[in-house]
């Protein structure tokens, strides 16, 4: 049985803009920017200041330990003075579904929320209120739906679970994201509930912000903490922040030949087996043994994770493979809106850098993720909107990296990687994968730490991984390394940053909290 349906590309789409209204003539009227998020307590833009990065954060669990609250605790006393947080994406697990919003994000983030201190029962996942800014973007996880079937039988077999653990229990309820409408009232600027009567009394209330482009959405911690559109901008401290929503336009690219084709049928067959195996294994675990001791086998937390990524892969390959996704159209409007905002932001003096952040990560090293269809198409059409904005500001970048820093999730670890000579406007820059939150965690891949890439037949480095932090060592001797990221913006009119990656290790039952410090 298919453990997830992922909706098409056009159907995400409009249903998010169904959900924003957005084609209704009012926000012309009202010149109103959709895309535009203003930040109440702005800076000077030469101050320094400090920022959180989290993602895939999910709900991962070590025998009724949760490395996601572990983080979440370490964030607040590692980063205390930090002027907003921002998500990558997969919110929670593992389907995206109101039902997880308690005990995956409003229970380990509790600090955050107004009211979390006194009775988490009261909070609803759609009428969340921030203390600070949480800026998030959507991952795949949380567009995700559960097939009916599923979700029935899940419910059915919960007594069972509870006591055998069977395969089925993959944090699952009833359903899944509704193509992301969960994610959509957590966090969205729901416009469709508001009857028409009210709508303008909204829009001009809340839309207030002059910006150069129209009024933004005014984010105001403690009050009113919505986020304008699934993909948005805004400006602090002098830095263009550009949120994106890497799940339009993440469709893998067509295949090169019938050999190519073999080679990923192969490829299928043979995780769909290993698949098989795994969850045969889960069966014969011992569902007594609720505390297995250093040394045994793999837990079944650890076997839970394997299938989850598997179904991961397997999903990629699907969609490389399905005919129909050839004539799939990706967001060529979200990307021609990222272009222009580049072109502006370089062409605005006031500002001393552009940072970027979205799901999918365009370069990795993390075993599952450096080669995924999604992976280089991601690469590839972001490659085409920089070499344009290149072309458009080259005078004004003057050999600098057109984005200082790009921040993705999906991989479930922390990265720190650079470009190298790309033959493209990517070449230069600096790429965080803050994908190691909370959910299960993947190793590097075996081949190393440099990337290479084909480039007129030949191979050639296009990225090297500076560090990996995730799953180490095996049996006894395994290390799962949790984390967040600081990033500490230096002040000065030349922008300067630190990255301060903040690690919560798990090793034989123990954890152990430490921080690394790399310079931007």
């Amino acid at each position: 049985m298919k453990l997830v349906a992922d909706p098409s590309i056009e159907r995400k789409i409009a249903k998010m803009q169904e959900r924003l209204r957005w084609n209704h003539p009012l926000f012309d009227r009202l010149g109103i920017d959709r895309t535009q998020l203003v930040l109440d307590n702005r800076i000077d833009s030469d101050d320094g200041f400090t920022f959180c990065v989290l993602g895939d954060s999910g709900n991962g669990v070590h025998r009724g330990d949760s490395p996601q609250r572990r983080v979440a605790e370490l964030m607040m006393r590692s980063a205390v003075d930090a002027r907003f947080i921002l998500h990558t994406g997969d919110v929670v697990y593992l389907v995206g579904s109101s039902e997880q919003y308690p005990e995956n994000f409003i229970k380990p983030y509790r600090e955050l929320l107004v009211g979390g201190d006194r009775n988490l029962a009261q909070i609803s996942y759609d009428s969340m209120v921030f203390n600070r800014p949480f800026l998030p973007v959507l991952g795949n996880h949380d567009y995700y739906d559960l097939p009916i079937a599923y979700g029935v039988l899940s419910q059915i077999l919960r007594p069972l679970r509870q006591v055998f653990r069977y395969a089925i229990d993959l944090d699952v309820g009833w359903h899944g994201s509704y193509q992301g409408d969960a994610y959509a009232r957590a966090f969205l600027d729901y416009l469709k509930d508001i009857p028409e009567s009210a709508l303008q009394q909204h829009l001009e209330r809340h839309y207030t912000a002059q910006t150069a482009t129209g009024k933004g959405l005014n984010y105001q911690s403690g009050k009113f903490t919505r986020l304008p559109n699934r993909y948005y901008q805004f400006r602090y401290g002098g830095i263009d922040f550009f949120a994106l929503d890497s799940n339009t336009f993440n469709v893998p690219l067509p295949i090169e030949s019938d050999r190519h084709r073999q080679t990923l049928l192969a490829d299928l067959d043979r995780l769909q087996a290993e698949r098989d195996e795994h969850l045969q294994v889960i069966q014969t675990l011992d569902p007594h043994d609720l505390a297995p001791k250093i040394g045994e086998r793999e837990s079944l937390d650890e076997l839970l994770g394997k299938v989850e990524q598997i179904e991961e892969l397997i999903g990629d390959l699907e969609k490389q493979l399905d005919p129909n996704v050839a004539n799939e159209r990706i967001d060529i409007e979200q990307l021609e809106w990222l272009e222009r905002g580049l072109v502006a932001s370089w062409e605005d003096k006031t500002v001393r850098g552009r940072m970027i952040y979205f799901h999918h990560p365009p370069y990795v090293t993390e075993a599952t993720k450096w080669h995924q269809g999604q992976t280089l198409a991601v690469r590839h059409y972001l490659r085409m909107v920089f070499d344009r904005v290149e072309l458009a500001v080259k005078p004004l970048v003057d050999n600098r990296p057109l984005v200082d820093l790009v921040m993705c999730g999906h991989a479930h670890c922390f990265e720190y990687l650079e470009t190298l000579e790309t033959g493209h406007a990517d070449r230069g820059m600096k790429w965080a994968i803050c994908g190691g939150s909370g959910f299960s965690l993947r190793r590097q891949r075996t081949e190393g730490n440099i990337l290479q890439e084909r480039v007129g037949g030949k191979l050639q480095d296009v990225a090297v991984s500076h560090q990996f932090l995730g799953k180490t060592g095996r049996g006894a001797n395994k290390y799962h390394a949790y984390s967040c990221l600081q990033v500490d913006v230096l002040p000065g009119r030349t922008l300067k940053f630190q990255l301060k990656p903040q690690v919560a290790e798990y090793h034989q039952l123990q954890w152990r909290y430490y921080a690394s410090k790399l310079d931007g």
